[in-house]
């Protein structure tokens, strides 16, 4: 009988406890996210000591540094330290191996890089990469670390999806009914979908200039720094010269405002495709479902007013394979077609996702096939195809389009031109930037004189490297006080331009978790910790903070 109560009491406290039927689940740190920063994060958490669990909407780890960028935009590298250096340096072991090459010798691969060199043998670095190298080194770093991650687990974007009390994040769920409670959560994801259900405020658009007395903010019309735009005249009707005809796809009707004045416009996404041109490793382009090729026309044009420059971003990576990324006035970006995803639902987001695939896979076999496109062009094209040993479950398609630019938050300080340009000092460095301000084409639309032209393709410079605030991976402390925010961080929108670049969403990621760390351990909010000792810390972690 003794032994009867006993189990019944077992269960009566299984059935009562939150975590049997509930699945509640609970560490110091919650990290939100697959990306780079989500990985650099969780790992620096558990070398502080603390405990951490991943909640990826992700299957596979690591964003776009998994997801076809291999082309890394490293800026100066000198400025690139701590966990992010490190598996840079892991990319570097993989390489430098004979394993490390199966579809060409290390001798035939070259060494270009992005700034740099590919490989950097002194520094024993690589900075070109294939993906699922990569994804493995992200793999890594979880193995070693013991990390647990719930994969594709999505945020319950609802109400009551995010529990706060006095201030700060208890817990939020996911949409398959876990719960996950924490000390302290980062928001490591590229859309902020945790910030944003937080109640934390955001900015979506490019700003006006006026907002943070910026140069290179808001519209940009006539402003060319890359070679993404229309260099000759090229009509934007469906009979060419005849407006009454109508508009060609992806031309807006949308007459052109004036510089300077913001909009609620965000920069094109594309997916960052890895080809191959291997004949054993090679997909030949596919006729997607619903292919038009009369959406290519404005291409079509291109070509027969003599543009020449199909290949110019087909930059190479190890394995006969390339990183290929947008280039001229009609490619891989799809303007204008992105502007309601930083807010839109998951329903809205995936058709988002899948019309981006549809455009661009119908781009690829437009090259490789129509008669519009010169024949040198063809031919050169059907030399290469989807990569059969990347993306092996989605066809040699990437799993992540690229979020250039989604919510940005306001956060209690924000990055503008004027910090990454050196005009204004940075307090509170919790890593560094390098990058031009990047921004890409916003919108195409049909100029006065009846000509179709892009518009928002911006890249200046900065002189040198520049530090980032720690104001700007952390809310105001009204909206919350146990929120950090890596990825969107709070910037302009000509300022994330820079700040948005792989190395610096991972450098970003293990300074907000030494940050969460040490309030945790202080009992503070995230705003308040002693910045002294954060410095100190980021610095023995090999952290660069200034120059």
């Amino acid at each position: 009988m003794k032994k009867i109560l006993l189990i019944a009491a077992f269960l009566i406290t299984q059935i009562a406890s939150p975590s049997a039927f509930a699945q509640s689940y609970e560490a110091d740190v919650i990290v939100y996210g697959g990306t780079c920063a989500a990985v650099t994060a969780a790992v620096q958490v558990i070398k502080s000591g603390k405990t951490v669990l991943v909640v990826s909407p992700d299957t596979h780890l690591g964003g776009l540094s998994s997801g076809g960028l291999g082309f890394t935009d490293t800026g100066n590298k000198s400025v690139i330290g701590g966990l992010a250096r490190e598996f840079y340096h892991r990319v570097y072991q993989h390489y430098d191996t004979p394993g490390g090459w199966h579809w060409q010798k290390k001798e035939e691969y070259g060494n270009k890089g992005q700034g740099t060199v590919a490989m950097d043998g002194a520094e024993r670095t690589m900075w070109i990469f294939e993906p699922h190298v990569a994804e493995q080194v992200f793999e890594d770093f979880v193995k070693e670390n013991n990390i647990k991650i719930y994969r594709n687990e999505w945020l319950d974007r609802g109400k009551g999806g995010v529990q706060k009390s006095k201030g700060r994040i208890a817990s939020f769920k996911t949409l398959s009914g876990k719960t996950f409670k924490g000390k302290m959560f980062i928001d490591a994801t590229y859309e902020g979908d945790l910030m944003a259900a937080a109640g934390v405020k955001y900015h979506v658009g490019r700003e006006a200039n006026s907002v943070y007395n910026e140069e290179w903010n808001g519209i940009q019309a006539g402003v060319f720094q890359h070679r993404h735009y229309f260099a000759k005249n090229i009509s934007p009707y469906k009979v060419e010269g005849d407006p009454k005809s109508g508009l060609l796809p992806y031309v807006t009707a949308e007459k052109i405002r004036k510089n300077g004045e913001g909009d609620h416009k965000i920069q094109a996404y594309c997916f960052r495709m890895c080809l191959s041109s291997h004949p054993d490793n090679r997909i030949p382009f596919a006729k997607p479902e619903g292919y038009d090729p009369g959406k290519y026309e404005l291409l079509a044009r291109v070509y027969k007013a003599g543009w020449t420059e199909t290949f110019d971003k087909y930059d190479p990576i190890p394995n006969r394979k390339t990183d290929t990324n947008n280039h001229g006035p009609f490619s891989t970006d799809f303007i204008g077609q992105n502007y309601d995803y930083p807010d839109a639902s998951y329903e809205r987001r995936k058709q988002i996702i899948k019309e981006h695939e549809v455009y661009q896979k119908g781009l690829m076999y437009f090259l490789a096939n129509d008669p519009a496109v010169p024949a040198d062009v063809r031919a050169k094209v059907s030399e290469w195809g989807l990569p059969k040993d990347e993306f092996k479950d989605n066809g040699g398609w990437p799993h992540q389009i690229y979020v250039r630019e989604a919510r940005r938050m306001l956060g209690k300080s924000v990055m503008t031109e004027n910090e990454t340009l050196g005009k204004k000092a940075v307090e509170q460095s919790v890593g560094m930037g390098s990058y031009s301000l990047d921004a890409h084409n916003a919108q195409r639309y049909v100029k006065e004189d009846g000509f179709v032209q892009n518009e928002g393709d911006i890249g200046v410079h900065p002189k040198t490297p520049y530090s980032i605030s720690y104001g700007s991976i952390v809310p105001k402390k009204a909206e919350c006080e146990n929120l950090l925010v890596p990825v969107c961080v709070s910037a302009s929108h000509i300022a994330y331009g820079s700040i948005r670049m792989e190395p610096v969403f991972m450098i970003l990621g293990q300074s907000a978790a030494t940050a969460a760390v040490q309030a945790i351990d202080g009992k503070v909010a995230v705003q308040d910790i002693d910045y002294t000792k954060l410095k100190e810390q980021l610095l023995k972690d090999k952290q660069k903070l200034e120059l």
